[in-house]
């Protein structure tokens, strides 16, 4: 039996059991994946200051993010497809998130519904918006998203075109497989993906999928979608799904400066420095590498999250440090659910939290409310 120590052995074990164009989907970035690269590699030069003979008892890593109250200062992140990961992924993980305590954000091109994870869940969840050329859709999508009671919405700004992934391409990828002899071949070595697949109906993207006119099968969902992502995106836009939406909106797509404080002037509650997971432009910063000019811009202003490279619960207590007033996990949560369904996901949140409490202690702290930039030793960090 595999015992799971940290995030990396999920990883390997989601590698071992995810059908390989699925499993590239989630861990590859756009071209030659150096900022996906990059997201990881530059939390590893931060090195954290160790204090001693510091009274260690009644350590809290609670917070709240947008008003919401936080096990940890973790969210997590909207990632299209899960339930190509994992029979039920999205499903899956917002329970999960809903049982440790962290808010969970549900992807517009996800398998599973808003009304599927309103159904399966109680605790009121985060809509992520990708705004489409139909309009139209889009304010349906949020209306939705509404009526199940969400609360707050995630606006995604840096996929008005699609980076160009190299292995989804080569692997053909498409929701669901298509039935190529590659793919079937591939699918005879995951008898336990299989197996769980067999035992859900949940296998298009279903916030699309019977929503939208002229879409019946996978070749017109396929040209749908394709043609939608809309490059005319705007700050006007974000003005107008701000009003429409009437709540908590937050910013996802943060990289600039500039951009920073266009965020904070739109009245939204929160941004996200993101690089898309180092999906969409190649040899952009890392977004840890981004966040502390953006902190210091607008940090008074607005609340400041991050995503991208999170791997361990070091580098959220890094990225805190830094200013981020909440992060994203992704790939940590997508190895989860893909090694272990529900369970992993568990698994990877405890491992995260445990990392980031004892982190924290050994850091002389005790409460995440305290922790600042002190904790890191000068000179090895961005800013």
């Amino acid at each position: 039996m595999t015992v799971i120590t940290n995030i990396e052995d999920l990883r390997v074990l989601a590698e071992k059991r995810v059908p390989r164009m699925f499993y590239d989907y989630a861990d590859s970035g756009s071209w030659t994946e150096g900022t996906y690269r990059a997201n990881e590699s530059e939390f590893r030069k931060i090195k954290l200051r160790q204090r001693v003979a510091v009274n260690m008892e009644g350590r809290s890593t609670a917070c709240r993010m947008v008003g919401i109250d936080a096990k940890m200062p973790v969210a997590i992140a909207p990632v299209g497809s899960l339930g190509m990961q994992h029979a039920d992924g999205e499903i899956l993980v917002a329970r999960a998130a809903e049982k440790f305590g962290i808010p969970f954000t549900l992807s517009t091109m996800s398998v599973c519904s808003i009304e599927d994870i309103a159904a399966h869940t109680k605790a009121p969840f985060w809509f992520q918006l990708y705004v489409m050329r139909d309009r139209d859709f889009s304010m349906r999508l949020m209306d939705r998203a509404k009526a199940a009671g969400c609360s707050a919405l995630v606006l995604t700004l840096d996929l008005q075109i699609l980076g160009q992934r190299h292995k989804d391409l080569k692997n053909g990828l498409s929701v669901p497989p298509k039935p190529t002899l590659a793919t079937w071949l591939n699918l005879a070595t995951k008898p336990r993906w299989c197996l769980a697949m067999l035992g859900t109906r949940r296998r298009n993207f279903g916030n699309i999928y019977g929503h939208v006119k002229d879409v019946s099968d996978l070749a017109s969902l396929s040209t749908w979608t394709n043609e939608q992502f809309d490059p005319r995106l705007s700050w006007d836009d974000v003005q107008w799904i701000k009003k429409y939406w009437g709540g908590k909106l937050i910013l996802k797509g943060i990289q600039d400066v500039e951009d920073a404080r266009l965020a904070a002037d739109s009245g939204a509650d929160a941004l996200v420095v993101s690089n898309h997971g180092g999906r969409q432009l190649d040899g952009a910063l890392a977004s840890i590498e981004a966040l502390p000019a953006i902190v210091a811009a607008v940090g008074s202003r607005i609340e400041v999250h991050m995503d991208g490279g999170i791997r361990s619960g070091q580098d959220v207590l890094k990225a805190w440090a830094l200013g981020a007033r909440g992060t994203y996990i992704g790939r940590a949560m997508v190895y989860g659910v893909g090694a272990a369904g529900e369970a992993g996901v568990t698994k990877a949140l405890e491992i995260l939290h445990k990392e980031l409490d004892l982190t924290m202690a050994f850091c002389g702290r005790t409460r995440i409310a305290d922790v600042e930039r002190s904790i890191l030793v000068p000179g090895t960090y961005p800013g």
